[in-house]
């Protein structure tokens, strides 16, 4: 080893520093780590949800009766026979005019309880961990404990021991169409389970807008309350709020378990359109067929439906400077 002399005092050269070693294994190889951790998922995915969407539009355009491997094609009678000689377009009609309640409706209260709860001081994670735990609880437990303990329209249900006390009479909630009090059942329920989700999306965009904005307005004369909520906090919720209805809208069409274990299929209102889609596909007929069609027409209206709110209400363009 070479020694170098300092001041009459030999010291050792620095070692020279070995080339670094390429990695070798799985640390080396990122397109092996992306593929390993990703490809389960991908796989899970194109066979659970691409798959069946493919053979679901290439149903709907053959006689699937009692099959799923159809061989007789017959073109667009399947989606002539799901529009016209069935209960698919009366339900979507209904449930139209659903979305178009339940939607603002959900909108207005998660943003409510989102304003109350960022307005605590203290307990705040207690309740927005209350008003959230109702999104854990499945529709199908949700539904039964509305039909059988809450409105289950006998006198010594939930519903009518309170309405008792104020001297009302007892009611049939869910068996008599007239009046439709199961839309009460059905809208509570909704309600409960959905609310405390959009809460959470709704409180984390507000406690993301910078507080500056309200100093500023304060500075400027408006008053806390209705002002700063409508000029400040509303606008800047704009983003949040627009993809709180998609999703409203998108849940809204595809409405299934609570109608089907409040209402049932033999009833003859409140049929939602995969309700009608699950008797035509799966019922007495099994005429996988025309379900394929409906599941293809209720597919683009979604996207239709989807499409143009987005538009109306600017989502996905840029930030105005």
């Amino acid at each position: 080893m070479s020694t170098t002399t300092t001041r009459g005092v030999a010291q050792p050269a620095p070692a020279k520093a070995s080339p670094a070693r390429p990695r070798r294994g799985l640390r080396g190889n990122p397109t092996l780590n992306f593929w390993l951790f990703t490809g389960p998922f991908l796989i899970g995915l194109v066979i659970f949800v691409f798959v069946p969407i493919v053979w679901s539009f290439w149903l709907s355009f053959f006689d699937a009766r009692y099959t799923v491997t159809p061989s007789h094609f017959i073109g667009f009678d399947n989606y002539k026979q799901i529009l016209t000689n069935s209960n698919f377009p009366a339900s979507l009609v209904t449930f139209t005019v659903f979305a178009a309640f339940i939607v603002p409706t959900t909108w207005a209260l998660s943003l409510g309880l989102a304003l109350l709860v960022n307005q605590l001081r203290f307990m705040r994670a207690f309740f927005r961990s209350v008003f959230f735990l109702p999104t854990a609880v499945s529709y199908v437990a949700a539904a039964l404990i509305w039909k059988m303990s809450i409105f289950n329209g006998v006198r010594f249900g939930l519903a009518n021991t309170v309405m008792s006390w104020f001297g009302v009479d007892s009611m049939s909630w869910i068996s008599n169409p007239s009046p439709p009090w199961y839309w009460l059942v059905i809208v509570t329920l909704r309600l409960w389970i959905q609310a405390g989700f959009y809460m959470i999306l709704f409180l984390a965009a507000l406690q993301n807008i910078p507080p500056e904005l309200y100093e500023a307005a304060s500075i400027d004369g408006a008053k806390r309350g209705w002002q700063t909520f409508r000029y400040i906090t509303l606008p800047q919720l704009r983003a949040t709020s627009t993809a709180v209805i998609l999703l409203l809208l998108i849940a809204a069409y595809q409405a299934f378990d609570e109608f089907f274990n409040i209402i049932g299929t033999k009833a003859t209102w409140a049929q939602t359109p995969l309700m009608e889609l699950y008797k035509t596909a799966l019922g007495t007929d099994q005429d996988y067929g025309a379900g394929s069609a409906g599941a293809v027409i209720l597919s683009v209206l979604i996207c239709i439906v989807t499409l143009a709110q987005g538009k109306i209400m600017g989502f996905g363009g840029g930030e105005e400077k």
